[in-house]
């Protein structure tokens, strides 16, 4: 991968399509919001992949980065609860992509739209489209990567030039006053903060196969900027353009941007733009499932190299050399989740609850790695590495930002919307399940290595 397929890989794992319609449900604040997790996680995330892709620059990424840090079972329980965040995050963004794929078929497919099988099976399709491209080889698979990322930019600046178009002959559907701008501080607002939050996390995502990237040590910092730049203009404009379209009550999280795209496209008299964006929408999940399937696949194999695992997650293909079995555990993984997501739960509350699954069990292993930046700033950095302007002391105020950030998040991502006290007590629950897997997991590993050394 070059510096082109990175910045492209960063495009369509990062971007997520699903947070322009959540973020326009809160209404004008939120573009205030965007500013604030752009500030208060952003710009850690990318500094801490920055300085520690240059440290370690080895395959696994957060997982060495936490094991060199605190050790093999810090790194083991981080790599588990990433890997465990992604196989969430996969069957959540197919939801997604079911969602507004039915917007291809005009008003006779909404009819699918809260029928839990059609989500089931869409998303066991997906999981199969993208592990199977993932087996061939990154060289095939960075293609629907490519894809996606180009079916996330074009759907963007569809909504963003229709959204202005909209503006200028009709006016705007939503007031931006200063009053609209305040953040609300209710609880039920505030939920929302956690999956902004989560919508610029991935940046670490590239450094997991930091092996297949040719020049990783001075193809990841730019491949960062010039991504970084990109995602927050298409998150604040596509929000913006949304917010044009339609009042933020109006706006669902699942099938948001393409109501918007809908409503503009028949406003200004095209309606057939809408099927064609559904259709690139709904490529652009894939390939973003693709592209979060490839990359942590990766960290099974390592541990599975490590002997953590099952000698098996640690073979490569035969004639491809990809890590079959370690796409095929995620494959599984995904398609349960997708499944058990529905258990007792409409359509809206299984996709509630997987996304709240997936900032959890993401956002625990950031912990770690904002402290593994903080204590191997103990150690000199690698000839060639960019520090930045003052320093140590700007690098820890950072790392400290990150915490904090992820820490709120994590704390709000425990009560969904609407669910009430049952919705956080399956989510705990699940959450704790999650790490006592992965702690006997560990323990099961280091007892087969002790008895093979």
């Amino acid at each position: 991968m070059g510096l082109g397929d990175v910045v492209q890989f960063y495009v369509v794992a990062i971007v997520g399509l699903r947070w322009l319609a959540t973020a326009a449900a809160a209404g004008p604040s939120a573009l205030v919001v965007w500013l604030i997790a752009a500030v208060a996680l952003f710009v850690p995330l990318a500094l801490a992949v920055i300085e520690l892709s240059a440290r370690h620059p080895d395959e696994g990424g957060i997982y060495v980065w936490s094991r060199v840090a605190f050790g093999d079972f810090t790194g083991f329980i981080v790599a588990w609860l990433y890997w465990v965040s992604n196989v969430v995050y996969a069957p959540g963004l197919l939801y997604f992509m079911a969602g507004n794929a039915l917007f291809m078929g005009g008003a006779d497919w909404q009819t699918l739209s809260n029928q839990p099988s059609f989500y089931i099976v869409v998303s066991l399709v997906g999981i199969v489209i993208a592990v199977g491209l993932n087996v061939v080889g990154l060289e095939i698979g960075k293609r629907l990567h490519n894809l996606g990322a180009w079916s996330t930019w074009i759907p963007v600046a569809v909504l963003v030039a229709m959204g202005a178009w909209a503006l200028a002959r009709f006016g705007s559907a939503t007031r931006f006053d200063s009053a609209a701008l305040v953040p609300s501080t209710r609880l039920t607002d505030l939920y929302f903060w956690s999956t902004i939050a989560f919508a610029f996390g991935g940046f670490e995502a590239a450094s997991l196969m930091g092996e297949e990237i040719r020049d990783a040590r001075r193809a990841v910092p730019r491949a960062v900027l010039i991504a970084g730049l990109a995602i927050a203009a298409i998150y604040m404009l596509g929000t913006a353009a949304i917010l044009v379209a339609l009042p933020g009550q109006q706006v669902s999280g699942l099938q948001g941007i393409m109501q918007a795209i809908q409503q503009v496209a028949e406003r200004v008299g095209v309606p057939g733009v809408t099927p064609v964006v559904a259709a690139l929408v709904a490529i652009g999940a894939l390939g973003g499932t693709a592209a979060w399937l490839a990359a942590t696949a990766r960290l099974i194999f390592v541990t599975g190299v490590d002997r953590y695992l099952p000698p098996v997650f640690g073979r490569l293909h035969p004639r491809w050399k990809t890590p079959v079995w370690a796409l095929v555990a995620q494959a599984i993984g995904a398609a349960l989740f997708a499944v058990l997501g529905q258990a007792g739960a409409s359509v809206r509350g299984a996709y509630d609850f997987l996304v709240s699954m997936g900032v959890i069990t993401y956002f625990i292993p950031f912990l770690v790695m904002f402290a593994a930046l903080i204590k191997l700033q103990r150690e000199p950095l690698p000839a060639g590495a960019v520090r930045l302007p003052g320093g140590q002391a700007t690098t820890m105020v950072l790392a400290g930002l990150g915490i904090a950030t992820v820490t709120i998040s994590i704390v709000l991502a425990v009560f969904p919307p609407g669910e009430g006290g049952g919705g956080a007590v399956k989510i705990l629950l699940a959450s704790a399940l999650v790490v006592a897997m992965g702690i006997g997991v560990y323990v099961r590993g280091r007892r087969r290595v002790a008895a093979n050394p």
